[in-house]
């Protein structure tokens, strides 16, 4: 990691919403196996430096699109852990005040167009933000992000066609993390870089290391500059890793059989995103460990209070469940 040239307020600013989405998805796991939150969550625990590099790219008026592993996005475009945790409850202080939980938080005020369950259900919605921008003559870039399995859908080939036909200012992250909920994607495509098809659009396709924040940050800054200034689109495929399962308690429906290499898994929690760019704060003296550590604390802290508040927030009253629907 050589990243010399990144300012040092960005690098402790990316490495702040890494440290914040990983703190808050540990807690999201304990409550979880403690059976306190309804419904599955999926985790994005080891994809951090992906949401946080390319979130710190962006302004507050860009937006960006997520998918069924969406708190990481989230809380990296500055979302609000009280409100988030308070939708993960079910409660009425939430971000849908309950009727979304973890899948499908949004915060339009940030840019946050939405976290989008369906597996490349995302990717039109941002072509549509990026016509919108084109349309209104706004300088603002539109991101989505979605997984290695979204890319053999046929709306990643579809809204490609369309952005780059039109030249509109969207930014394509897909965050290959190797598996298509149990299926390696060596064995649902017969490429090795899902970036490799951007050719077929007449767009750039850049493989990024998806551990990296610091590359993902410098990766994504060419191409929001690229998107901003009427260049089009570009596909960035993050190489990534998610530490845990595809949801958690997956084990349950598995019936104890196991669809990862121990091996490979190993190699890879290895390549802790969080720890790659603690170690290079710490050699390159950008802050020092007390400080690491009081901002450590705060966010622990601050976690904290979400769940204390996510607890103490009324449930949505039985008479508001027609409201804010389209029927």
């Amino acid at each position: 990691m050589h990243h010399q040239d990144i300012a040092v307020d960005v690098v402790v600013d990316i490495y702040t919403r890494i440290l914040r989405i990983r703190r808050f998805e540990e807690e999201v796991a304990r409550l979880f196996r403690q059976g306190q939150l309804p419904g599955f969550v999926h985790l994005y625990i080891g994809e951090e430096a992906v949401a946080a590099g390319v979130c710190a790219a962006l302004t507050d008026e860009d937006t960006i699109i997520s998918t069924h592993r969406g708190h990481g996005h989230v809380i990296a475009k500055g979302g609000d852990i009280k409100r988030m945790m308070a939708e993960l409850f079910g409660k009425s202080t939430g971000y849908c005040k309950g009727k979304g939980g973890s899948m499908h938080i949004a915060d339009f005020d940030i840019g946050m167009l939405g976290a989008i369950g369906i597996v490349g259900g995302g990717i039109p919605i941002a072509v549509g933000a990026g016509l919108s921008a084109w349309y209104t003559n706004s300088d603002r870039v539109s991101v989505c992000f979605f997984g290695d399995g979204a890319a053999n859908e046929g709306s990643f080939h579809e809204s490609l066609n369309l952005a780059s036909a039109l030249t509109l200012p969207v930014v394509f992250v897909c965050e290959n993390n190797q598996y298509g909920e149990f299926t390696p994607a060596a064995k649902a495509m017969n490429i090795e870089h899902i970036a490799d098809r951007a050719v077929g659009y007449g767009i750039p396709g850049v493989v990024a290391n998806g551990v990296d924040a610091l590359e993902m940050y410098r990766v994504a800054s060419a191409a929001v500059r690229r998107a901003r200034g009427g260049g089009g689109p570009t596909l960035i495929e993050a190489k990534t890793h998610r530490r845990g399962s595809h949801a958690e308690g997956e084990e349950a429906f598995l019936g104890g059989q196991t669809y990862r290499d121990e091996a490979e898994t190993a190699a890879a929690q290895a390549k802790d995103p969080l720890l790659l760019l603690h170690t290079y704060v710490g050699e390159n003296n950008i802050l020092p460990q007390n400080q690491l550590e009081a901002l450590d604390a705060q966010i622990t802290i601050a976690v904290q209070e979400a769940v204390d508040a996510a607890r103490n927030s009324p449930e949505p009253a039985v008479e508001t469940v027609f409201e804010d629907l389209w029927l």
